[in-house]
């Protein structure tokens, strides 16, 4: 179906598509190679959301050797008017006979639509070669786009012995300067920073991106902290800095007070203001179980707000309840090699088990060196229990 020469120009448009990793959100990335018969007549990528798509600047490369030529396009062309112009269109209009897609876009609005507008106009159209690498490039927009969450990457950085901080709560630094850049990499390519209050109130860390090699950078990820009792203090480092923070909270800041028994009404509405003059958003969910913010909650609103991917880098406690609750797709960990023993502060807070086949279950994906440490790219097995 695909020849040798159709899978050397899905790779080289998976290599651009990737040139947008850090810069499309909230759209997916795209990359977009056209040919005649064995020569490269135009190449594109989307850059950045409200630009022109991978398609179009592929197509203006191209100019008039578009006419009678295969376009080779990552993602299924978008058919519909949004901030750009239907693809669709351009290609048709472009006189282009073959398209070749990784993979049908997974917007409801495009999906199977872009490839039936194209054969109505009689151009030839293949789907799915390098299908999995495709989709892996949109792994959150195709999540956010199938059941409207964000997917989920839990970053944890820690010691032979599964430790991420002395007794004391002393964590500088654990891991190396090359490991701490990379998770500069993970940010940059996040929608969302994902902390919580009690890191905040630790550390005061930044959550923003500060590596000056990702050139293409134009945005910071929004910043959240999940905050039960407001106790985020406004004078903290992220409310200074360029980008959004949004701080949830259990209940409704309109009317302080509510979801949490006890909660002081006045006291809550101070604060509240306090954190919006520093530049903070506050937004309140139903409170779980255990009176904090319900994750699934926000989870959701992180969705509604267009957020692909959102990067947790938490203590413990908020860490363990995203794994327990099984709502991270990813499990990203940088072991540094030593050991700080059982008085050290565990990577994540879970219950005890009484029996190994109760235990969560993970894949290793990817395993690299990092300077001294390595990291480990995990994602939860299929049907595995869990924690």
């Amino acid at each position: 179906m695909f020849s040798a020469f159709d899978e050397r120009m899905m790779r080289r448009a998976i290599e651009l598509a990737e040139l947008g990793r850090y810069s499309t959100h909230p759209n997916p990335r795209v990359g977009c190679v056209i040919t005649r018969g064995e020569r490269v007549v135009g190449e594109g990528w989307h850059r950045k959301w409200g630009e022109a798509h991978a398609e179009v600047r592929a197509l203006e490369a191209a100019a008039e050797a578009a006419r009678g030529a295969t376009a080779y396009v990552t993602l299924e062309p978008h058919s519909f008017q949004g901030r750009t112009p239907p693809c669709t269109d351009a290609l048709i209009r472009a006189g282009v006979a073959r398209v070749v897609c990784g993979a049908l876009d997974p917007n409801p609005r495009v999906q199977g639509e872009g490839v039936r507008q194209l054969r109505a106009a009689g151009i030839e159209v293949r789907v799915g070669l390098l299908e999995n690498e495709v989709r892996a490039l949109n792994a959150g927009f195709e999540r956010r786009m199938t059941t409207g969450w964000p997917r989920v990457t839990v970053k944890i950085a820690a010691s032979l012995d599964g430790r991420v901080a002395l007794a004391d709560g002393s964590s500088r630094w654990i891991t190396g300067e090359p490991a701490r850049a990379d998770v500069q990499r993970l940010r940059a390519q996040a929608s969302a920073v994902l902390t919580g209050v009690q890191t905040v109130l630790a550390d005061d860390p930044r959550l923003d991106v500060r590596d000056a090699t990702l050139e293409r950078l134009e945005r910071q990820p929004l910043r959240v902290v999940l905050d039960t009792r407001l106790r985020m203090p406004p004078s903290a480092r992220m409310l200074s800095l360029p980008g959004e923070t949004l701080v949830f909270t259990a209940g409704d800041p309109a009317t302080p007070g509510q979801g949490m028994p006890g909660r002081a009404v006045a006291a809550d509405a101070e604060r509240i203001e306090r954190l919006q003059r520093a530049g903070a958003e506050v937004v309140g969910v139903p409170a779980g179980e255990d009176g904090r913010p319900a994750l699934d909650g926000v989870l959701v609103e992180l969705g509604r707000r267009q957020c692909n991917d959102v990067l947790v880098e938490a203590g413990p406690t908020l860490a363990g309840a995203i794994l327990r609750l099984g709502l991270a797709q990813e499990l990203v960990v940088y072991l540094a090699p030593m050991l700080l023993g059982p008085q050290a502060r565990a990577m994540a807070e879970l219950p005890a088990l009484e029996r190994l086949d109760q235990a969560s279950r993970y894949s290793i994906e990817d395993l690299q060196r990092v300077g001294a440490d390595v990291k480990l790219r995990l994602v939860r097995r299929a049907g595995a229990p869990q924690a």
